[in-house]
Formats: C-alpha cells, structure tokens, sequence
C-alpha cells in the first residue's frame, strides 16, 4: 500500500495532464493528520476574466531617436517626432502624452494648429495626419496619402485652416485642414522659376507666408532658388538664385527682409527692394587665413530671426563650425547684437526652436527661450539672462543617462520610504540653472483619487542605481546611487576587470530591494554583490569585503579521505581570522603557468571612507577566479532582513552569506544540494568513496566549522578551497567564458524535467531563490525558516535552516543548515516561488523593522531588532496547519500543499514558446499569477486554481532588451523598457482601465486667443492690403476646382471609435461589448464601401483616359504612331 500511495505521489508530482488539474488530482496519502487534505483546501476565488484588460498606460522616458519638433505658444505644449512613428506630447509636469502611427513610418515634420488643440503629422511614408488632441488619449481623425510625389516640407499659418504642403518635385500643394482633402490649387515648380532656366531647383525645403502680406507665399528650394509667390495673381514677385544651397529661412518680422542659412556656413540678409544679391553675406565661425581665403564651414542646417522690442534682434544657429577644429562638439550659436554665445551641445542637434510671446508672426517676436532637441537629450535655454542658462527639466529624461541594464517595480510601497529618499536625494541636485519657471507649462493634471506609492528603480551601465517616484503614472527621480564608489578605480593596463568587461565593470545585472527594511542588494556583471543599509546621517564606515570560491571541478574529483592529506592551512595561524577586513590576494595567487587564480575581479576599498547619508555599503561579496577561468554570473539572488540572510546561486552552485555576522554559511555545487534525494541518474566519471557523508559535510556549512585563524568550505565536487582570511568566494556566471552555455539553458528549453539521465558535469544552474516560513519536510508540524532554491532542470529543493531567535545570540551564534527536504519537480527552468494560506492569501516574507544603522545611541531605550512575521499557522485557524506554495517554470505552474507536498493544480502555460517573467501580484483585492511570454503573450492564471483569466498577444515582436527588463507589479500593473531611452508602463487591471482617463492630463485647455497688435492707420494704409486675402476664395472647390484623384487619398481617421471605445470600457457588460462589435463591423463595411468606390472611381478614371487615347489616335495614318 505504501508503494501504492508512493506511485500516487509521483503521478501527482509530474501530472503531464491536461491545461488545468483539479482539486482531487493530488493525494495527501501518508500526510501527517496535522495537515489539511486538498478536500479541505475550499478557497473562494473572486477573480474573473472580467476583471483583466491589458492597456498602455503612459511612457516616461526621452524619445528614441527623435526626427521632428513643434510648439504650440498658446497652449504652451510640445511635441516630438521620432523615427519608429511615435509622437511624444508634452506639457506640465504630469501632462505627457505618447501617440504612435499605425504604420510605424518616421516623423518627418509637426505643425500644430495654434491653440485648436490639434497636431498635424508628415511622415516618411507621405502621409498627412490630422491628431485630435481635445481628448486625454489623442486619436487620427484624418490621414491624407500622397501617390505621386514625396512630401519634403509643410507650413501652417496662423488661423489658417489651408496647409501648404512642398514635395520633392518642387510643387507645393494645398490641403484643406477641416475636410483633409487636396485643393486644386497648385503651385508647379515649373511655374515658380524662369522658363529659362535649364535646371530643376530641386526640393522644397521652406514653405513661410510673408509677415507683410498673407497673400504672399515664400518659397525656398534646395539649390538655393528662393521664389515669393503671389498667391492672388499666381505669379512670382520675384526669384533669387543663389550658388550655394538652402537650408533654412527666417522672416523679419516688418516683412521686408529675411536671412538665409546654406551649406557653406554661410548666412545671407536679403532685402525685398533690391533681390538680385544679398545686402549682407556672414560666415559667423568662418575666420579669414592667412592667405586670405575664409576657413570651410560646416552647414548652417536652421537659422532663427527673432526680433526684440528693446534690444538688438535674436539670430539663432545650429551648424556652421569650421572643417579643421576636429573633435568640436555640435554646437547652437546666439548671435545678440555684437555678441556671439556658442553652446556646446553633449549630442548631435536634431532640431531647435525659439520659443516667442505671440503666435503672430506680423508682431515683434520677444523670444524668451529656444528649445534644442538633441539626438538624447531635450533642454531649453533662457535667452531673457545674458549667460542663457537652462531650465531644469521635470521630466525624466535621463533614464539613459547610462544604458539601462535592469529594472524593479515596487507597488504599496511604505509611504515614508518617497519623502525620505527624495530628501537625500534633493542634497545632490545640479545648481546652475535658470531660476525661472520651465515654460512648456501647457495642459491640465491632478492627482487622481487611485494612487499609491510606487517606486521604480533602474539599474545602469556605469554601476548607477536610480530610484524613481512612479507614484500617480508620472516618474521622478528620488536619488541616485553609484555602486562603483565602494570600489578602487581600475588601474589602466592592470585592470583584471578590463580583460572581462572592459567598458563597464561596474554594470549592475540585478537588485533586490525590501521596502519595509530598506536592504538593498546589487548584482554586478565582475561577479560582486553589494549590501547596502540606509541611513539618514553621514558616517566613517569600512566595507566588508568576503571573497567566495564556486567552481565546478568535473576532471579532478577529489574525495574526503584524500582532503585530510592535504594541509589545512597555508599560513601560520599568528593572527586571529577577521572577516571584516579585506586583504591583498597572496603573491602566490597565480599558478605557474601564470593564470589568474583567487583573485576576484574588483578592488574593494580598504579604508575607511566617509559615506553621505542614504545607501551606504556594508557588505561585498566577490567571486574569484578559478584556474585562469573567470567566475560565472550570478543568476539569481534573495535577502530575507528578518533573517539577516543573503543567498545566491549560478550555474555552479549555491551560496548563503549571514550577513549580519559576516561569514559564509554555505559554498556548495549544485549536484550536491541534492545529497541523497537526487531526482536524476547522473552518469559519474570517477569512483567517489563516502558520498553520504560528503554530501552533509558540504550541507553543514561553515559555521560548523569555525576554526580560531581559518574558515574553510567545500566547494562543488569536494574540491578545498582554501579562503585567504576568511574571503569567501561566491560563483557567477561570465558571458565571455566558455560555459556561457548555462545561460542559453535558463532561456530556450528544449529540455524538460522528464530527463531521466544527465552527464556529470552538465551545469544546473539556480535560477530563483525564495526566503520564507515553510515546511522542509513532509512530516514537519511547525514552519521554519526555509530557503526555496529552483534550478534550471525544474527541480525545486527546500533548505531548512535554524536560526537563533534571542538578538544577542543572533550575533553570536552560528546560523545552522540543514540538509535538503523536499524535492518537487516542473518542466523547464524554475522562475518564481510564492506562498498562500490555506484560504488564499498572500503571505509575505517575514522582514525586520527598519532602524538608522547610524542613529546616535538613546541609553534609556536601547535599539532592539524588530521582526514581522507571516507565519502560515497563524494566518488561519479554520484548516489547521500548512500553507500552499505556488511555483511557476518557464513551461508550467502548479500549486502544492505544505508539509505534504502533494499537487493541487497544475497548468501547462505554453507548449510553443516560454515564459520569461512570472510573478504573484495582488489585482482587485486578490492575487494571480501574471506570466509574460517570449511570444509577447501576457497571461493571468487565478491562485490556486491556475484557471487562465487572460491571455493577450501583446507583443509580438520581443527582443532582449524587453526580455530583461519586463516585470509585474502589484495593483495589475506591469513595465518594460520599450526602447533604449523609455519606461512604457501597462496595466493588465480592467479597474485600472477604467481609472485612466482621469489619472492622464488634459492636453488641450481653452485659453483665449492673444488679440493682435493693432497697426494703426498709417502702417495698415502703407503696409498693403493682408487683412483682406480670402484663402477660401483662392484656394476652395468654386475657385481652383477639384484635385486629381489620384495625386492622394483621403483615410478616415479611427478618432470617433477610439472615443467609443473608451467610453465604452467602463461598462463590462455584454451589451457595451456588443455595442463596439457592431460598430467595428459598421466600421468594416463602411470601409468596404469605401473601398468600392475607390474601384468606381479607378474605372472611372481607366475608362476616361481610353477615350481620351481613342479621340486622340482616332484621326492619325498608321505611320504617324
């Protein structure tokens, strides 16, 4: 009966079954009487599909590759293009809005529609988009496809309901903005030059109405042809043609001059009396030589002439420096009077803007500030102080400062932890800028009534920590940490971290943070582990620095008795062990044929330093060199506070540090781990005497071993690893070294856990570590400290640890370990461990009460550790004792009952592909679990049933960088860095959906249009006749007639229904669901009928111009063809 029930068990275990298990399919068959039966386990599950719904919420970040930008001076709102079709609306801190084009095609120009709360779009693909920005989430009301000719530049005049529109070929075409459809009036580059001329004049590259008269249309093509044409009388005024190209055009404001900037560095003033030569020709960077001759110039790509009502006009440039300074960086000139400022930019300029009192481009302009978009960075200068400083920008724009490496995602978080880190981090501020108010000040937000404290942090590059409030869907840096301070800078030529990484050393691969107690922990890429404790004052401090030793040794396989020959000590034991103080590696840390061998890969500081309040580290882990290889990277890592416990594992093995003491409790393979319960025949290559006993020497860890001048541990394969000094070694994985193979493993299975027999030295690699209260074994009455270790064979092994309680004995008392409990089995790589109570509760990782590490001493209230507890018996008092673990792979998830491991449920989440991120996270007052798939899917499972509740193709294309940085969060929320420069945040919560509207600002509020100047009578008498042109006369149906048909086409825009929707998304009902599906089925056969007529119109066309061709031909001899 027993072997009955064991077969039972198994079948229980590896249920390859169907997507879903059911309560009876595990047997608590030879479970203590303690422990609840799964007939017991009735859990009422209060989430339904109804409650999931996957949207983008907001995008913080600067725009990747950015191609365009536009203002509007009444709203005061801007907006940027990029280069993947994305449109990035900007107002107040709080009102910032990311629209993308369905196509996905570059973003060549933005013309908002001054204070109408609409945006215009040209993009790469010739098309013109009409943006509604009246609504929170900005939506296409028209798109206008040109067939023919490319679109090379537009402009918009003020109040102007027509939008001029210049084409490579040189025409210039007028589209009406209310209907979206072509005026037949057209400007042919053929019309504009001189029918003499033999050359094309090449695009048109400026499009600007004159000041003086709106009837007047500038025109400037790229040779260097500049045409005023008379919009009336539709002819030229006048034409200049100049030797070197155009660039740009700017207006004085009077009307009667304008200055050009062109491709030799040069810029000309040109003057509407005298046309046939510039009055004024400069090269402002161009320096007479000594022969002579002027210095070659760089192209002047934009001039800006902006007049001032009491002082010199503004001429603003970007571009122009001379050939020969190499290695100059881009630079914006301001030219003032005789005074000439030259800005140096730290990247390339896209595009830049002066920013003007008034939309009327007939006034004195007033320029207060200009806007430069740099390829990474957005500032703006303050042009009203002589030394234009910039205004600090509120947005986030400096996530890429260094490139992201890795994210975490904190929701709930405790609400003193924001103010707190904010003022720290406020001590570190750049000074400098200008005092005034950032003026994109546009828009309307409040904080909505569904918010919470939320905290993002990122990891860097350069071994930079950030923290940022992501608290209401708006991010703001708290502070600032930069891992690479607690270590020695690398010599140049030495540096054994340069032969590994050479550009960044200090790269941070992954953190771990514990809000309640403020542990933080950082993993970076040269095999080193930081502790950092948080503080509220400065202090004198040196770091602990431990070294660890890890290494898979598979050739020389050495056994205990032929260890006991070996000396134990390498040194006279003169001195007492300090674990606290680092010491240099011995000169004879190479082996003779010169490889690196116990030496780690960072110098950690070895004296004291005075540290600033805030993270200040206490503790480095390093890993050590192993016969010349390098240490593998660490794969996974976890902290548990309330223990004051720190492990982490590899491809190699295992490791727990006490950090509280300072010591290593635990340095073991893999392989070992598993002792006797080892759930693979592993093929082994030499004979190995003693395994059992091997096998609990290595489980009994350091501490049992403490020796009065030495600490020695067993690494994997009972290989000794003498620790020079107490520093211990710990193991991570390496991408450069040669079983960077184990990390492929953790990520593409075609393995599973039906693997019946694996090679020896085949690296199991740890892929996740959980601290918490649990049962080791199947007949423990009471819960223990346990550490959850998942492999990336989808083997999951409890380590049961005895952990002083008393505070005193805490320091004192070594930290014992136990040999492995439970193994569980799942298919593919182990991502996540989570805890239930019996009715479905979460139960959280027990933490300590944070307390300033730093804080003066109070002789009356002496400081004592405070532990929060979430013991699964105290939880519930209904079923007994136990607790249900939920543990999720890359392939499947199942739920089990605690102590009898049996398996409740059990569903395989994909077949086709596999899961990346896995977490259990709290939705509309429950929990589930939310997967992410490297097939772009996000899914939701309930707990404990792993009934699927969503399952969305979100996106379908994931690369690495997604891959690395996806991660979920509590309250249905989720992120990841959707390119190298962003955070897009999502929520997969329909509560949260419906919350949106009202957590996004307002882009467009109404503001009364400025009144224009009044010109009195004599400048309006003299200053011709600009208020009484009627574009409508000129350019509607009744006067230029219909455009050619197939020149472009009209696109209905999705704006009505994208309303509708969001209107509609609140209701959850069957009949609001309904409603849309009719409306998108409405929506279809409109587009049908569209469609038909466009087919109507093309035969139409075709028959047409047969007959043209019949009528033509019909008179004509056989040998005039």
């Amino acid at each position: 009966m027993k072997k009955f029930r064991k077969v039972l068990d198994g079948l229980t275990t590896s249920s390859p079954g169907g997507t879903m298990g059911s309560p009876s399919c595990g047997s608590a068959a030879g479970t203590p009487t303690a422990a609840p039966t799964p007939r017991e386990i009735d859990v009422q599950e209060t989430l339904v599909s109804e409650n999931f719904q996957l949207c983008k919420t907001v995008r913080h970040g600067f725009p990747y590759q950015p191609t365009a930008l536009a203002f509007d001076p009444v709203q005061k709102i801007l907006a940027i293009g990029s280069r993947s079709g994305g449109v990035r609306i900007l107002g107040r801190p709080g009102v910032d809005c990311f629209c993308q084009h369905e196509s996905g095609a570059a973003v060549l120009q933005l013309q908002f529609l001054i204070n109408e709360g609409a945006l215009v779009t040209a993009c790469a693909d010739d098309t013109l988009h009409l943006w509604n920005l009246r609504q929170r989430r900005p939506a296409v009301l028209h798109s206008l496809k040109f067939n023919r000719e490319r679109i090379t530049f537009c402009h918009l005049p003020f109040q102007s309901k027509w939008l001029y529109v210049g084409t490579e070929r040189g025409n210039t075409h007028i589209v009406n903005i209310e209907s979206f459809i072509l005026s037949g009036y057209v400007i042919m580059w053929n019309k504009a030059i001189e029918l003499s001329t033999k050359t094309h004049p090449g695009p048109v590259v400026h499009l600007s109405d004159s000041p003086k008269d709106e009837g007047k249309l500038l025109i400037g093509f790229e040779s260097g042809t500049v045409v005023q044409w008379d919009l009336r009388v539709k002819k030229a005024d006048f034409r200049i043609y100049y030797d070197e190209a155009i660039h740009s055009v700017g207006w004085h404001h009077e009307g009667k001059q304008f200055m050009c900037s062109h491709s030799d560095g040069s810029l000309t003033m040109w003057n509407l009396r005298n046309t046939t030569k510039p009055f004024q020709v400069t090269f402002p960077h161009g320096k007479i030589q000594k022969d002579g001759r002027k210095e070659s110039c760089k192209p002047i790509l934009k001039v800006e002439y902006k007049t001032c009502r009491n002082s010199e006009p503004f001429i603003i440039f970007s571009g122009g420096l001379s050939y020969d300074k190499a290695g100059r960086r881009p630079t914006l000139t301001i030219m003032h009077g005789k005074a000439i400022t030259v800005l140096e930019m730290d990247y390339p300029i896209v595009e830049f803007m002066a920013l003007c009192e008034t939309p009327y481009n007939n006034e004195v302009q007033e320029p207060y500030a200009v806007v430069v978009l740099l390829e990474k960075d957005l500032i703006v200068v303050d042009l009203t102080q002589s030394n234009f400083p910039v205004f600090e920008n509120p947005y986030p724009m400096d996530i890429h400062e260094s490139p992201v490496t890795c994210t975490a995602y904190f929701a709930e978080c405790p609400p003193d932890i924001i103010p707190i880190l904010y003022s720290i981090g406020a001590k570190h501020k750049k000074t400098g800028y200008s005092q005034k108010e950032w003026p994109i000040a546009g828009g309307t937000w409040t904080l909505g009534s569904h918010t919470y404290p939320e905290i993002i942090i990122t990891g860097h590059a350069d071994g930079s920590i950030k923290f940022w409030d992501a608290s209401a869907i708006t991010l703001q840096m708290l502070y600032k940490l930069k891992t690479s301070k607690a270590f020695e800078k690398p010599k140049q030529g030495e540096g054994r971290a340069a032969e590994l990484v050479e550009e960044d050393p200090f790269a941070v691969q992954m953190v771990s943070w514990c809000p309640q107690s403020r542990i933080f922990c950082v993993v970076g890429i040269s095999a080193h582990i930081i502790l950092y404790r948080f503080s509220k004052y400065d202090a004198n401090t040196q770091i602990v620095s431990l070294e660890v030793r890890l290494q898979c040794e598979s050739e020389d396989v050495i056994s205990p008795s032929e260890n006991e020959n070996n000396p134990c000590f390498t040194e006279s034991g003169s001195h007492s062990p300090q674990p606290h103080q680092q010491h240099p590696p011995s000169p004879g840390s190479r082996t003779p044929e010169g490889n690196k061998d116990s030496i780690p890969c960072l110098k950690v500081k070895d004296r004291m330093v005075r540290v600033p309040p805030g993270y200040q580290a206490e503790l480095v882990i390093q890993l050590l060199w192993v016969d010349g290889e390098p240490p593998q990277q660490i794969t996974s890592l976890d902290v548990n506070s309330a223990y004051g416990l720190l492990a982490f594992g590899n491809c190699n093995g295992l490791a727990v540090v006490d950090y509280m003491q300072k010591t290593i409790l635990l340095c073991v393979s893999t392989l070992d781990l598993y002792g006797a319960a080892d759930p693979y025949q592993r093929l082994t290559r030499s004979p190995r005497r003693n395994r059992q006993s091997t096998s609990e020497f290595c489980m009994r860890g350091l501490s049992n071993f403490y020796s009065d001048s030495k600490k020695r541990i067993r690494t994997s394969y009972q290989s000794l690893t003498e620790l020079s000094d107490n520093q211990q070694s710990i193991d991570m994985e390496r991408s450069k070294s040669p079983t960077s193979e184990s990390r492929e493993n953790s990520f593409s299975r075609s393995r599973s856990s039906s693997v019946s027999s694996i090679d020896r030295d085949t690296k199991e690699a740890i892929t996740t570590l959980q601290f918490g209260e649990s049962y080791g074994r199947k007949n423990d009455a009471v819960p223990t400290p346990c550490l959850w270790v998942g492999t990336s064979l989808g083997v999951v092994l409890l380590i049961p640890m005895s952990i002083p309680t008393d505070q005193e004995e805490r320091m004192e008392e070594p930290v014992t370990i136990g040999p492995s409990g439970a193994v569980l089995m799942l298919k593919g790589s182990i991502l996540r461990f989570s805890f239930l109570d019996c009715m479905g509760a979460l139960l959280q990782s027990p933490y300590e009460v944070w307390r300033d590490p730093n804080a003066p001493e109070d002789p009356d209230r002496p400081r004592k550790r405070k532990l929060v507890h979430f013991s699964p018996s105290s939880s519930q008092d209904t079923c007994g004792d136990g607790h249900l673990a939920v543990v999720c792979s890359e392939r499947q998830a199942k739920v089990f009952l605690m102590p009898s491991q049996s398996c409740l449920f059990v569903h395989n989440i994909t077949e086709s592909s596999f899961v990346l991120r896995a977490d259990v996270v709290s939705v509309s007052n429950s929990v589930c679990l939310a997967c992410f798939c490297a097939n772009g899917h996000v899914m939701t499972l309930s707990l404990p049933s792993l009934r699927p509740l969503m399952d969305i193709n979100y996106l379908p294309l994931t690369d690495m960088r997604i891959a690395r940085t996806f991660c979920f969060t509590n309250g249905g929320q989720a992120l990841y860095l959707s390119s190298p420069t962003e955070i897009q945040r999502i929520t997969y919560s329909q509560e949260m959906c419906d919350n949106l509207q009202e957590m996004l600002g307002e882009l467009f509020t109404p503001i009364e249009t400025p009144e224009a100047q009044n010109r009195g009578f004599l400048k309006g008498f003299f200053g011709g006749n600009a208020n009484t042109f009627d574009r409508e006369e000129l350019f509607g149906e009744a006067a230029a007639g219909k455009a050619s048909r197939s020149l472009a086409q009209h696109i209905p825009g999705q704006g009505g229904m994208e309303g509708m929707k969001v209107a509609a998304s609140g209701v959850v009902g069957d009949l609001a669901r309904a409603r849309i599906a009719l409306d998108e089925r409405g929506q279809r056969l409109g587009e049908l009928e569209e469609r038909t007529a466009l087919m109507m119109t093309s035969a139409e066309t075709f028959s047409k111009h047969a007959h043209e061709l019949m009528l033509k031909c019909k008179d004509k001899k056989w040998y005039q063809f």
